[in-house]
C-alpha cells in the first residue's frame, strides 16, 4: 500500500512526519452521495497555473479537498497563506507539518493580482497556523485583506483564520479592524473529541475567538463549521450548535470528514444525507443566519453563493424587526 502522507515533499521531507508510526486504517468504500468527478475541465487547469505562477498555495490542493474539481472550474479557490507548512499536526488535516519557510513578503500582492484576474466576486483567505510568528501571522492576513480592497474593491473577501493561541489579542483586533466581510474559525468538531482530533487547541478559546470578533465588529458575518463522522454523538453536535449560538455566530457548515490518507484519523461512519437535512433544519430553527450542511460541505464550498444568502436573511430578520 502507498502511503500519500509518507510521500516526500520537493525539500525531500515527509509530508506528515508525526504520522509515520500510526496505524494503517482500512480503506472504506465510500457511499455513492460522496463521490466526485475527478478535475479535467479547461478552467481548472487555468486555475491551477494562475497559483503556480503567482508562487499562490491553496487549500483545495494541501487539504486534498474533493470538491476542487466543480470549485477551480468555477474559477472559485480558497487561498492558504503563510506558506504551505503547519505548526500544528490536527489529526484530520492533510496539511504538510513541520518548521515552516520564512514569510514571503509578496504574498499579499500577489494574491490581490490573482483575484483582479480572476474576476472574483468573493475570495476566502485561510493560512496555515503560525505558532512561531509573534502574532500568528495576523499581519500577513490584514496586508491581504486591504490589498484586495484596494484593487478589487467590489470583491466581498471571507478569512478563515487559526485561533491565534497564546497570541496578543492585538492578533485578532488587527484582522477585524482590516473589515473582512466574513470571519471563519472552524470549531471542527466536538469538545469531547478535541485530544484526540485537534489536540494543538482548545474548544472553548476557539469560541472565544469567535465572539470576540463579533463584539470588536458587530457587522462582521461570523462562520464556523464542523465535520461529522469523527465518532461524534448527535446530542454533541446540537449542543456545539448552541455553543455557537451563544457566540452569536451567525454562518455554520457542516461536512463528512474523509480521511486523507490511512494514517490520519479513521472514518467513524458516513453520515446520510437525511441526517445532514435534519442538522441543517435543526440549526435553522436555533437561529443561525444559514447553515451548510451536506456530506460534501466544507468551509468554503459555494462560499459566494452562501455569502449572498447570508446577506439576505441578515437583511430580512432586519425588515423583520
Amino acid at each position: 500500500m502507498s502511503n500519500v502522507e509518507n510521500l516526500p515533499r520537493k525539500s525531500g521531507r515527509l509530508r506528515h512526519p508525526e504520522k509515520a508510526k500510526n496505524p494503517v486504517n482500512p480503506i472504506q468504500r465510500k457511499p455513492d452521495w460522496i463521490r466526485v468527478k475527478a478535475p479535467n475541465s479547461k478552467e481548472y487547469a487555468e486555475t491551477r497555473k494562475l497559483m503556480r505562477e503567482s508562487n499562490l498555495h491553496t487549500v483545495c490542493e494541501e487539504a486534498a479537498c474533493p470538491n476542487i474539481g466543480e470549485c477551480w472550474s468555477a474559477r472559485h479557490a480558497t487561498v492558504m497563506i503563510l506558506g504551505d507548512i503547519c505548526t500544528r499536526a490536527c489529526a484530520f488535516c492533510n496539511v504538510a507539518t513541520g518548521k515552516p519557510n520564512l514569510v514571503d513578503p509578496m504574498e499579499p500582492e500577489n494574491l490581490a493580482i490573482s483575484v483582479s484576474k480572476m474576476a472574483m466576486r468573493h475570495v476566502v483567505i485561510t493560512s496555515v497556523d503560525r505558532d512561531d510568528l509573534a502574532d500568528g501571522g495576523a499581519d500577513q492576513f490584514v496586508q491581504s485583506i486591504t490589498r484586495i480592497h484596494e484593487t478589487s474593491p467590489d470583491t466581498t473577501v471571507e478569512v478563515l483564520t487559526p485561533d491565534f493561541r497564546d497570541k496578543p489579542d492585538s492578533a485578532l483586533e488587527a484582522v477585524i479592524a482590516a473589515r473582512p466581510d466574513v470571519f471563519n474559525h472552524n470549531l471542527e468538531t466536538v469538545p469531547r473529541l478535541y485530544p484526540k482530533i485537534r489536540p494543538g487547541a482548545r474548544y472553548f478559546h476557539s469560541l472565544k475567538i469567535l465572539s470576540r470578533a463579533k463584539e470588536l465588529d458587530p457587522r462582521v458575518f461570523t462562520k464556523s463549521g464542523i465535520m461529522v463522522g469523527l465518532g461524534e454523538e448527535r446530542d454533541e453536535v446540537l449542543q456545539v450548535m448552541d455553543d455557537l449560538r451563544s457566540a452569536d455566530v451567525d454562518f455554520l457548515t457542516i461536512g463528512q470528514y474523509l480521511a486523507p490518507t490511512p494514517r490520519h484519523a479513521p472514518i467513524d461512519r458516513f453520515v446520510t444525507p437525511d441526517e445532514f437535512n435534519e442538522y441543517k433544519r435543526i440549526g435553522l430553527a436555533k437561529g443561525f443566519l444559514h447553515v451548510a450542511s451536506t456530506p460534501l460541505t466544507r468551509s468554503s464550498y459555494h462560499a459566494d453563493d452562501d455569502f449572498q444568502a447570508l446577506r439576505e436573511a441578515r437583511e430580512a430578520k432586519l425588515a423583520g424587526g
